[in-house]
């Protein structure tokens, strides 16, 4: 039976993740508090961010940006998180 949180991205009871997707405590933080549906709209969203500003996720100043976008996305803290200014899908 999958285990059910209390999300804080939707504000309501959801399906929890099966174990933390990210590593150290804010990984254990989203594990808490972010849903299965949440996680996956930051996944793709994520996408949209390292595309847009040309991150490389593998270099640590670019690792640090996705995890500011990450914090401000899933639980509204900080200024990120919000889609890039200019930001225009093809």
């Amino acid at each position: 039976m999958p285990r059910t949180i209390k999300c804080v991205f939707f504000g309501r009871d959801a399906e929890g993740l099966d174990k933390p997707p990210y590593p150290g405590e804010l990984g254990q933080r989203i594990y808490e508090h972010v849903s299965r549906d949440a996680w996956q709209q930051w996944l793709e969203r994520s996408v949209m961010i390292i595309n847009e500003y040309q991150l490389n996720s593998a270099d640590p100043a670019n690792q640090g940006l996705i995890e500011k976008h990450m914090i401000g996305f899933l639980f509204r803290e900080g200024e990120y998180g919000q889609m890039p200014e200019g930001y225009n899908p093809a």
